[in-house]
């Protein structure tokens, strides 16, 4: 038994020495489990501390030196890995005492005593900065606290401690020095900029720190924290909002660090959760919060509850969500702020919930659980239609509203039920005026299903005719013509299928114009101006007279601007129609042939849909300040700016990108920067979209002005997915341009290229058999081999790339060519080693370096000398004396003897020092006349 033990140890010991760590833990682990005698025991748990450290797992390193330590207090192997684990996680003082003790049993260890004075030397350097960070949070209170301090001196303590919040470190000492009690006595002031710094500084340090998070949560308490956020100041409830999302993300895998033993106290964040989650779902329906309190709590929820990946199978956060608070979802959808008694709310609030509801259901993944959805929604509409209670009906209808702009197959179910559509037409007919326009804006929600608006073409019409003739309110009036607006519209861009007579849809869109215009209308009503443009706009004359009336596109884009951000999409969706930038089908002319025989409707395009009206609209909307509007609403730090808004603002930036000429007033007005979120977040269309005009710009735009700052590192990511060969060739093409462009402006973007995998998928296309796809990888590759990992690529055996380089320099196209050379004459500079590997590669690799230096453009002529000179420099007297026997020596001869010419100085210049070099290898003799 103890020697088959004794020769697993033996065989942990060969994997070790053979750097196979996990196999050499394997074996150690078994011997533990069986044996019984202390002292293997002993070396075995030694041994395995060994492996720990090279893995990098330094808690378990320490534990098991420690059980070789309880057999043998002197074993110095075990007390100085010890040290080594308890330094790398950053308890120095212990670290310290185990290589004391070593120092002391082998005081002549020169190992032992340069590790003493470095620790010692770290301890001292801790203990100062320690002290020193102590007394300045304790002096940042104090100034924080002190009603008498000047105010510059508050905010640039607050300043302060908020920054020290955001390194581990500082928030460490914070924490320890009575930061949160000191904390929660600023939030207590009621002043906005003390709660402010306060509840900044709680994120900062409940920031990737689970334990942390676990007991700020415990010692402020989750109602204090929804208490905050539920003040009516914006700024508040939006940090707080902040602190409740760092809070989640550490509780839910923010948190990488290792606790060892102490990972059993603060590794069930499950409860914490579920009282967050609750008192959340709490204040989505609670009077006492404010609109901007109740818009960040929706917001939460919106973020958090639904699955970020549904091939994740657990959605019993969206369940539970369902189960407890659906119905306070559906009360916020339902309120109609004309009524009295109703809950604060700001003009976001009721879309922030729809975008909720949308979520949720399609965070369901079978028909039962979307039969309970809607089943809870149908007996929440039923609770509140009472005939004899009209202010309940229209919560119900509103509430309609709600599930129609959300998840619109429940709303549209619900709208199908016996009566509804009946009772919302009825309403339009009713004396009060919050009826008729709580009913026309249901109507104009509920008719977006072709089947819909044709029923409400037949029995409403008339009837919002007569409305919007007859009202002298202009909620109501504007509310009709956006209701007329969209049943003119329901063909969409088919000129075949116009809904109404020639000429109407001009007249609505131009009182549309008329409205947007006003400034003495509220910002809501003018909302929905914008509304009925973007129905409108399908049709190509009323989006040609849009684009002509400077007027009315600058008020669009003013309010695109505004803190309205429900007006989003429907600004998108009118400039998607402008820029004619939606999904389009196409059809074959042979189907459309077939159905015209078979007289089937045949989509028709509009005359003013083709190409060069587009082009002008861009035009007219760049020139309008459409970048300024798109860049604005691209930052909406909420969740109404839904995916779907995302795409249709990354097309509208792909077509605006579409001509050169017109990329530099783009970045100028900062569309560069806005792209990047749009590149990273949303639909896989939108992603592409926006990653395409992002390439358009990369191309040819300066990096350091197109994107400012680090943001130039986040584009190399977007660029490289259009790389994947599910993308179509320009995508390809446009990224390898770009990415050539970053490649070529510093180091640091090389490398981060790199760093991204792009190599392998440049190389791909380097083989493809479109000229401009396999140039622009080239050149991209080109301006990569400078990298060092670029190098080592070209040096491992086995593979085709040198070869491949040397034969695209043979290729006839010249920029090919030069790509090629360009890279083979770096490579060649930079490894000499690769000079002999050119030979080796491909026997035509000679005759392609003579047609290099022979060629008629100067630039390759030049590239193809350099390449030359380089294996003349590779150390290689063999390769350099078969250079000087071949043509090559008289072609350099002729081309360095030439006279000085500026056009091909480079070249002249080339030869000259290549003769030079061979005349210092003793390869060539001077030319001298006989005496």
């Amino acid at each position: 038994m103890m020697e088959d033990l004794m020769n697993l140890k033996d065989e942990g010991n060969k994997y070790f020495q053979s750097g196979d760590t996990d196999k050499a833990i394997e074996c150690y682990s078994k011997v533990i489990k069986t044996c019984k005698d202390n002292k293997v025991l002993a070396v075995i748990y030694r041994n395995r501390s060994a492996c720990y450290l090279k893995k990098e797992n330094y808690a378990n390193a320490a534990s098991d030196a420690s059980k070789a330590i309880d057999v043998d207090a002197a074993d110095i192997k075990a007390l100085y890995r010890r040290c080594q684990a308890l330094e790398k996680l950053g308890k120095l003082d212990m670290a310290f005492k185990d290589v004391q003790r070593c120092a002391t049993i082998e005081p002549k260890n020169k190992t032992f005593l340069e590790t003493l004075r470095r620790l010692g030397a770290e301890i001292q350097q801790k203990l100062k900065t320690t002290f020193s960070t102590d007394s300045r949070v304790q002096n940042m209170f104090d100034i924080l606290l002190d009603d008498e301090m000047e105010k510059d001196k508050r905010e640039k303590a607050a300043n302060n401690l908020i920054v020290l919040s955001r390194e581990d470190a500082g928030a460490e000492r914070i924490f320890q020095n009575n930061g949160v009690p000191l904390l929660l006595n600023m939030i207590e002031t009621g002043k906005a900029e003390m709660i402010l710094a306060a509840v900044r500084t709680l994120s900062g340090m409940c920031t990737g720190h689970k334990a942390r998070a676990m007991a700020i949560i415990h010692m402020v308490g989750v109602d204090k924290m929804c208490s905050i956020m539920a003040v009516d100041n914006e700024e508040i409830a939006l940090a707080t909002c902040n602190l409740f999302q760092c809070i989640n993300d550490s509780l839910t895998g923010g948190d990488k660090r290792e606790y060892g033993k102490e990972e059993a106290l603060v590794l069930d964040a499950a409860k914490d959760l579920k009282t967050i989650l609750l008192s959340l779902l709490e204040m989505v329906a609670s009077k006492k919060v404010s609109g901007n309190g109740r818009d960040q709590a929706l917001n939460l929820l919106s973020k958090n509850v639904p699955r970020n990946n549904k091939k994740d199978r657990d959605n019993s956060k969206t369940l539970f969500t369902i189960d407890h608070g659906l119905k306070k979802i559906l009360k916020v959808c339902g309120q109609v702020p004309e009524l009295p008694d109703q809950l604060p709310m700001t003009e976001n609030t009721q879309l922030i919930a729809s975008v909720l509801l949308n979520k949720l259901h399609d965070d369901l993944s079978c028909d039962p659980e979307r039969d309970n959805f809607r089943d809870i929604c149908d007996e929440y509409i039923k609770s509140k239609i009472d005939p004899n209670d009209m202010d309940k009906t229209i919560h119900a209808v509103n509430t309609i509203s709600g599930l129609l702009q959300g998840p619109f197959d429940v709303g549209n179910a619900l709208v199908g039920r016996q009566g509804i559509m009946e009772m919302m037409v009825a309403l339009c007919g009713s004396e009060r005026e919050v009826d008729q326009m709580v009913a026309i804006e249901a109507l104009i929600h509920s008719s977006s299903k072709m089947s819909r608006a044709s029923f409400i073409i037949t029995n409403g019409v008339s009837l919002l005719k007569e409305i919007y003739k007859k009202t002298t309110n202009e909620k109501i009036k504007i509310r009709s013509l956006v209701g007329l607006c969209k049943l003119g519209s329901a063909g969409g861009d088919d000129y075949g299928l116009r809904q109404f007579a020639e000429g109407s849809t001009e007249k609505l869109a131009k009182q549309c114009r008329k409205w947007l215009c006003n400034p003495k209308i509220d910002t809501k009503t003018r909302k929905w101006a914008i509304e009925g443009l973007a129905y409108l706009t399908n049709d190509a004359d009323v989006k040609d007279d849009f684009v002509e009336d400077e007027t009315s596109l600058k008020a669009m884009f003013e309010l695109a601007k505004s803190t309205d951000k429900t007006i989003m999409y429907s600004v998108a969706c009118t400039l998607v129609n402008c820029s004619n930038c939606y999904e389009k089908k196409e059809f074959l002319p042979e189907l459309v042939q077939l159905a015209k025989f078979s007289k089937q409707h045949v989509p028709e395009q509009h005359p003013k849909d083709k190409k060069d009206f587009i082009d002008k609209r861009v035009k007219r909307l760049l020139k309008a300040g459409v970048i300024s509007a798109l860049a604005v609403m691209v930052k909406a730090d909420s969740s109404i700016l839904t995916n779907q808004t995302k795409e249709m603002l990354s097309r509208v930036f792909l077509a605006l990108s579409m001509d050169a000429k017109d990329r530099g007033t783009i970045v100028a007005q900062g569309g560069g920067k806005a792209l990047i979120p749009l590149a990273l977040e949303g639909t896989d269309a939108g992603k592409t979209k926006a990653s395409h005009a992002l390439a358009k710009i990369a191309a040819i735009s300066n990096p350091e002005i197109a994107f400012p700052g680090e943001r130039v590192y986040e584009v190399v990511r977007p660029l490289i997915s259009l790389l994947q060969t599910d993308k179509d060739g320009t995508e390809n093409y446009e990224a390898l341009k770009g990415l050539t462009n970053l490649a070529g402006f510093s180091d640091k973007l090389r490398v981060k290229i790199v760093k991204e995998k792009a190599l392998p998928e440049i190389e791909n296309y380097m083989f493809e058999d479109h000229e401009q796809i396999r140039q622009a990888a080239t050149e991209c590759m080109c301006n990569l081999v400078s990298c060092k990992e670029v190098q080592d690529r070209y040096l491992e055996d086995g593979n085709d790339k040198l070869k491949l380089m040397i034969l695209l320099c043979g290729e006839d196209e010249e920029n090919l060519q030069i790509a090629a050379a360009g890279a083979l004459a770096m490579l060649t500079a930079a490894q000499k080693k690769l000079c002999l590997k050119m030979t080796v590669v491909t026997t035509q690799w000679l005759e392609i370096l003579q047609r290099l230096c022979l060629h008629t453009n100067s630039s390759i002529q030049h590239r193809g000398l350099v390449i030359v000179y380089n294996i003349l420099n590779s150390d290689n007297s063999e390769l350099a004396k078969k250079l000087m026997e071949s043509e090559l020596l008289e072609i350099l001869s002729v081309i360095g003897k030439a006279e000085d010419n500026p056009k091909r100085q480079g070249a002249i210049d080339a030869a000259r020092e290549c003769l030079i070099k061979a005349m210092d290898l003793g390869l060539i003799k001077p030319f001298s006349s006989p005496s």
